[in-house]
């Protein structure tokens, strides 16, 4: 040690230096060391010395609490609800002083204090308790425990969508003092509806009814839903709704600041920031704020005496969750209005088989405008077949026919024109213009695409190609199969070259476009609110997203199309929509007769007679082959369950996003869907997750994947 150093630490007057001091005392104090947190030797919590605490392993035979220790340090801090830290993995062999030593250090939550333990052994100690803040109360634990049961799921899988991460800036501020009940709102534009005045009394008197709302066209139903979400309020109650968009979100957000004042509400989106998000979540949790709009996640929401829960457009594949146990969210909040016995309301411009089926079931009951209503909201629809598009000559100018042509110009004068595409890009499939032979690579046998004007590659390995020609005619020129957003909106720059032309999809999605002339052509989903609605829409090659092999395609197809005319002025305004596809095809027919309902009650039906869901409940395994057989060979399964398939499962295209559902790439899966009876759908997720649990236990490395009620069988 140099001179200069014994002089840094040994000052005048010979006193030691202030670091030392420090060392000193902590050396001599009877105090556990704070690494690694085994406290060792230190006393426990006088009263409730046992911590029940669920670690975040979101694996099945791991899905149980486990007891922990609390050391008296820990003991103000550790309170059920709270996030803690503990060491977990160390067996029994590691004991010392009373105490279990070693393992990982694993997030979890406290869930309850006890006097003793059920567990015999020597019990290890919280290691630390990460936040005060309880974030996981006793309804949001039981909801939580409910959506693992029934999608066969872990209850630590579901924590994780159901509680956001901690943000400690976010945490540490105080949470605004909660408004006094708003008044209860007028009626407004429920006065359309024939209970729709009685609805927003029952809610206003405290009381819980359950309503399938088949909303008008039109502007009006973000107002609609902030007046049933004031009428709860105005009862002393919360209100929850979810939507399945931030745009969406948006609309509704601005029309509850509108009717309640600001506030009163929070907005939890993914837009909003992680910060934000959770701030506006902790208010909610700590009940400064009642009601509650946002997207998927929000149906988790802390909402405290909550008194309606509410989804709009349940049919939106935004509301099925792409993570473990993939709960859909009309599915949570009919477990939340049956557990908390608060209102339900499932609306949109669309029905779905499933909120058909709740009215057949008479657990909800139908929320409709009459006929009279519907004609004044509704816009015209004509329809244009595919033989008339065929022999329509100016079809082949821009692929509109003559009644498409004027429906466009006679629009133009007063306003926007939407153009509904199914696709986006140029030229997204192309065949061979003779036979109509797929284009195929020759490397990978991946279909061939134009997504600019003018290069040609697989859409699987990505290749491109320069000299096609068709194996089967030996032809080597191209025809677009479906022909995308990019090229539509150019044909009609084309052939209306004095109007704007705008363009809404997947890369850039407009919110809005204001009420001027203009051509916007959108994806399904994407299309933008115009300023005092649209005058006229084309809904292109409605063909494409009917023809799909999928259960649902039909009604996915109207529920696009209804969304698109539901932004389309009504028909006493002169609002036009025309549809391209053949008119005898049922969902054409129910768009045509603005009659969604009607078409549901007959999908419910048919649905009914061959025993597919909303009728039967079905679960989807999918894995290797041999893991499959393995799994379903040793699964109880109920006496009444049906097994259809194995099949072999789709797989992931290369440079695309992989789907749970979806086979890795380069790999061979297998599908198969068992089915039970009504009543037997607790049966089937118990029987999945004991089967998959002791598979996870026994360590088997093949994956094998559940998931109850697929949206997607084909």
């Amino acid at each position: 040690m140099s001179s200069d150093n014994e002089q840094s630490a040994e000052p005048e007057g010979g006193a030691p230096e202030q670091l030392a001091l420090i060392r000193e005392t902590v050396r001599k104090a009877n105090v556990p060391r704070a690494k690694p947190r085994t406290w060792r030797g230190a006393a426990l919590a006088k009263e409730l010395p046992v911590a029940r605490v669920l670690v975040n392993k979101g694996v099945l035979h791991l899905d149980q609490y486990f007891d922990y220790a609390v050391p008296e340090e820990l003991d103000a801090e550790a309170q059920p609800g709270v996030r803690v830290r503990v060491r977990f993995g160390a067996g029994g062999r590691n004991v010392r002083a009373g105490r279990r030593e070693g393992g990982g250090l694993i997030d979890g939550f406290l869930i309850e204090r006890r006097a003793e333990s059920d567990y015999q052994g020597a019990l290890a100690a919280l290691a630390y308790v990460v936040s005060p803040e309880p974030v996981l109360g006793p309804e949001l634990l039981a909801l939580s425990r409910a959506v693992a049961d029934r999608y066969a799921g872990s209850l630590a899988d579901v924590l994780q969508l159901a509680v956001p991460p901690r943000n400690g800036r976010a945490e540490s501020k105080p949470s605004p003092e909660p408004l006094p009940p708003p008044p209860a709102p007028s009626a407004g534009s429920w006065e359309r509806y024939e209970q729709g005045p009685a609805f927003l009394r029952a809610l206003a008197e405290g009381e819980a009814p359950r309503a399938v709302w088949t909303a008008l066209p039109g502007p009006h139903w973000p107002q609609e839903i902030a007046r049933a979400v004031a009428a709860t309020l105005a009862s002393g109650r919360g209100a929850l709704v979810v939507v399945p968009d931030g745009r969406s979100a948006g609309r509704v957000d601005a029309a509850l600041t509108e009717v309640l004042g600001a506030g009163r509400h929070a907005l939890l989106t993914a837009d909003s920031g992680p910060e934000k998000r959770y701030r506006e979540w902790l208010a909610v949790r700590r009940g400064s704020v009642r009601a509650v709009v946002g997207t998927r996640a929000a149906m988790f929401a802390p909402v405290a005496d909550l008194g309606l829960v509410a989804v709009w457009d349940d049919g939106d594949s935004s509301h099925s969750d792409d993570n473990a146990p993939f709960p859909h969210v009309r599915e949570v909040l009919e477990l939340r209005a049956a557990h908390g016995r608060c209102a339900f309301l499932l609306g949109g411009t669309n029905c779905t088989v499933e909120a058909a089926q709740l009215v057949e079931s008479g657990w909800a009951l139908p929320l409709r405008a009459d006929r009279e209503q519907l004609r004044i909201a509704a816009p015209l629809i004509r329809t244009v077949g595919d033989g008339e598009l065929a022999r329509d000559g100016a079809a082949r100018a821009a692929r509109l026919p003559s009644l498409a042509w004027q429906a466009v110009r006679d629009g133009l004068r007063s306003g926007p024109v939407l153009v509904q595409v199914p696709r986006r890009g140029y030229a997204p499939r192309l065949a061979c213009e003779r036979c109509r032979e797929p284009a195929r690579c020759r490397h990978c046998a991946g279909p061939l695409e134009a997504p600019d004007e003018r290069d040609l590659n697989c859409a699987w390995c990505g290749r491109a190609e320069t000299a096609w020609h068709c194996v089967a005619c030996g032809a080597n020129r191209l025809r677009a199969q479906i022909v995308g957003a990019r090229r539509t909106a150019e044909e009609l720059g084309r052939a209306f070259p004095a109007v704007p032309v705008r363009t809404s999809g997947r890369d850039h999605i407009l919110d809005s476009v204001p009420d001027v002339p203009a051509l916007v052509v959108s994806t399904p989903g994407a299309e933008p609110v115009a300023e005092g609605g649209y005058a006229a829409a084309l809904l292109l090659d409605g063909w494409a997203m009917v023809g799909r092999p999928d259960l649902r395609a039909g009604e996915e197809a109207l529920r696009r199309w209804t969304a698109a005319a539901s932004l389309v002025r009504g028909q006493q305004e002169g609002g036009t929509v025309v549809i391209v596809a053949e008119p005898t095809l049922r969902p054409v027919q129910a768009l045509v007769r603005w009659d969604p309902v009607g078409h549901a009650r007959r999908e419910l039906a048919e649905r009914a007679e061959l025993g597919f869901p909303p009728v039967s409940r079905m679960a989807s395994v999918t894995g290797p082959p041999e893991a499959l057989a393995a799994f379903l060979a040793a699964a109880e399964l109920p006496p009444e369950a049906e097994v259809l398939g194995p099949v072999p499962a789709p797989r992931t295209e290369p440079g695309r996003p992989r789907r749970p559902w979806e086979a890795p790439v380069g790999e061979s899966w297998e599908r198969a869907l068992l089915r039970v009876p009504p009543g037997s759908g607790a049966a089937l997720a118990v029987a999945l997750k004991t089967a998959q649990a002791a598979r996870m236990a026994r360590g088997n490395g093949d994956p094998v994947r559940i998931r109850i009620d697929p949206p997607d069988i084909g």
